[in-house]
């Protein structure tokens, strides 16, 4: 029963990510990624889980309150970024700004869409079906766009120092990986905080944050034109 149950819960969380993965992919369309490239990002991501959980149970013995959601985010930001680095944005098919952005996202995706199962699971084997399907949603409309919002930060800010020096990419990096945990700290605290009405505005925090991100990555795509005038986009 259990196995049942979990193999719901899992393309509860796959499905969702799964659809905003294709979402973000059409961004990229003209030049688009290998696929197996994409596969193993988002795989990657989801290895990351299983890492993050006993790490944050740890965290528990030595922080509490605020420290603690600061601790919780650390971990899951700095894994996923590291999960990125050392599976693919070394690759030489990452040859253009955008193609990084598109990595952290496949990334974050995948390291969602196994939180979202486990958070969907969990309500699921107490026999709470209906809690289980709230929280699919919300996780669908919240949580997983603050993991593409993180992610895709990061990656933003390693697309701008694409033509610059290695020194100035760690600095962007290491910058974008601090806005991320920042971002993704707020977004933790404010629903923590908040109840009923005030989270729809959370999550409209959330959603003007994946507009700006979509606004940047028309930029992005600008940046490599003027680097490559070969490498032409059209306005998606």
């Amino acid at each position: 029963m259990e196995s049942t149950q979990f193999a719901i819960a899992f393309l509860g969380g796959l499905i969702p990510a799964l659809f905003w993965l294709w979402f973000w992919l059409r961004e990229d369309k003209e030049r688009p990624e290998p696929y197996l490239l994409i596969a193993l990002s988002f795989i990657g991501g989801m290895i990351v889980v299983p890492l993050v959980f006993p790490l944050q149970k740890m965290a528990m013995h030595v922080y509490t309150g605020d420290n603690l959601i600061f601790a919780w985010v650390i971990i899951e930001e700095v894994l996923k970024y590291a999960a990125a680095l050392v599976i693919i944005l070394w690759n030489k098919a990452v040859d253009e700004p955008i193609d990084i952005i598109i990595y952290m996202i496949a990334t974050a995706l995948g390291f969602s869409a196994l939180e979202n199962a486990l958070f969907i699971f969990n309500p699921m084997i107490a026999g709470e079906s209906m809690l289980a399907i709230t929280t699919g949603h919300l996780r669908f409309l919240g949580a997983t766009l603050l993991h593409v919002l993180a992610s895709g930060t990061v990656g933003v800010f390693l697309a701008l120092a694409y033509y610059k020096s290695n020194q100035l990419k760690l600095v962007f990096g290491t910058l974008g990986l601090f806005i991320a945990i920042v971002l993704h700290a707020l977004f933790n605290f404010f629903i923590i905080e908040s109840s009923g009405e005030a989270i729809l505005g959370v999550f409209l925090f959330v959603w003007m944050g994946i507009i700006v991100l979509l606004l940047i990555f028309e930029k992005v795509k600008l940046l490599e034109a003027r680097h490559n005038p070969k490498h032409k986009y059209t306005s998606s």
